[in-house]
């Protein structure tokens, strides 16, 4: 779809009193041609393999075929079994299916890009833990990934969803972007609320770069996936509770997009800088290769 404004989507929510969902489903209708049912029915097989993915990730040791990651998600989870997490039960919920997902793509599950492979934990993880902690209905979820698809278009209209074009802020921060937001569409807030939150998750990743080690979507991909997906909820409490951007949607928007033009190569995704070329980074390197 071609969305390519945060205010184009909230003139046309308050035109016809519509909510986000509403909005980019039209969006895509005119843009796809498929009907409502259709692109429903996408959505719903888009969240079926997300939560298969994080389900798999979080109840297994499994280990990436470089061996560098591997079994975190499933040590989390138990952590929270057993009562010792600091974090609430839905926030922590949320880091360990993030943390499974990006393990269970570098094991070569499969999964959904959302909006990237590297980012692919945070938003399934925000909204599979809201859906257990606050009894979602599927269908909530659902108009959530709707809406959350609508934010990550704008994005990438106005600025980049790929790490080698804008650093992690593009992959992580957009997602975060989707989660919050996403989170705010399925807890009933307003549109204004959820754009809020989209904003209020991006401004908060701006200028983080992307620095793979050894190239591979593991390190430090997997655990910022389950960092950021709290990151994403925290905004959408912020926003839950009427607290809004100083900025504007949009002007974050355009902000991440001018950081990622200043950014150097060496970190955007070339693994060479940053954390890839640590002393343990490097050595990790030559062990695989």
């Amino acid at each position: 779809m071609d969305i390519n404004s945060i205010d184009h989507i909230l003139d046309e929510a308050a035109k016809n009193s519509q909510p986000i969902w509403q909005v980019v489903l039209s969006e895509e209708q005119k843009d796809s041609g498929m009907t409502a049912d259709e692109i429903r029915g996408r959505v719903e097989e888009a969240y079926r393999v997300m939560k298969t993915a994080a389900v798999s990730g979080i109840s297994s040791d499994m280990k990436s075929i470089s061996g560098l990651t591997g079994g975190d998600a499933a040590r989390y989870y138990n952590h929270i079994r057993n009562r010792k997490n600091v974090l609430g039960a839905a926030s922590a919920k949320a880091m360990a299916y993030a943390l499974a997902t990006g393990g269970y793509n570098a094991a070569m599950g499969v999964i959904v890009a959302a909006p990237t492979a590297g980012a692919a934990g945070i938003l399934p993880g925000v909204l599979i833990a809201a859906q257990e902690e606050y009894g979602l209905a599927e269908r909530d979820i659902i108009n959530a990934l709707i809406t959350a698809s609508g934010i990550g278009a704008v994005i990438a209209s106005r600025a980049s969803i790929s790490g080698a074009s804008g650093g992690c802020q593009a992959e992580c921060g957009s997602a975060a972007a989707m989660a919050a937001a996403a989170l705010c569409e399925a807890m009933g807030c307003t549109p204004r609320q959820c754009v809020n939150a989209a904003a209020l998750a991006l401004k908060n990743s701006l200028g983080l770069v992307c620095d793979p080690v050894a190239g591979l979507v593991e390190v430090p991909c997997i655990k910022r996936n389950g960092i950021y997906a709290v990151l994403a909820m925290a905004a959408a409490d912020m926003a839950m509770a009427g607290i809004e951007s100083f900025i504007p949607p949009d002007e974050v928007i355009d902000a991440m997009f001018q950081i990622g033009m200043n950014m150097p190569p060496c970190l955007k995704e070339t693994a060479e800088g940053g954390l890839a070329v640590t002393p343990t980074g490097l050595a990790a390197k030559r062990r695989i290769n």
